[in-house]
C-alpha cells in the first residue's frame, strides 16, 4: 500500500468522488487508504461501499481525521 490518499480538508461529496477515482485506476484487490476530515465522510464512505460493492476493511478517527481502508472489488 502506497501513501494514502490526502483528502484533508475537503468537504461532502469530494472525498469520496476523489477515493472514487482513485479506484478506478487499481486493480481489483487492491487497497486505497484514504484520510478525510469531513465528519459527513463516514456515512458517505460507507453508502459508497454499499452501491459499489467495493469493501470497506476499516475506518477509524482520531484528532478529527477519519482513516478508511478501502479494498476494490475483484
Amino acid at each position: 500500500m502506497g501513501e494514502p490518499l490526502d483528502l484533508k480538508g475537503l468537504k461532502c461529496p469530494l472525498p469520496v468522488l476523489r477515493a472514487k477515482k482513485a479506484l478506478k485506476g487499481m486493480a481489483p484487490g487492491a487497497v486505497l487508504e484514504v484520510l478525510a476530515t469531513d465528519p459527513g465522510s463516514v456515512k458517505d464512505f460507507h453508502a459508497f461501499c454499499e452501491t459499489t460493492g467495493d469493501e470497506m476493511i476499516a475506518w477509524s478517527e482520531q484528532d478529527g481525521v477519519f482513516t478508511y481502508s478501502l479494498r476494490k472489488k475483484s
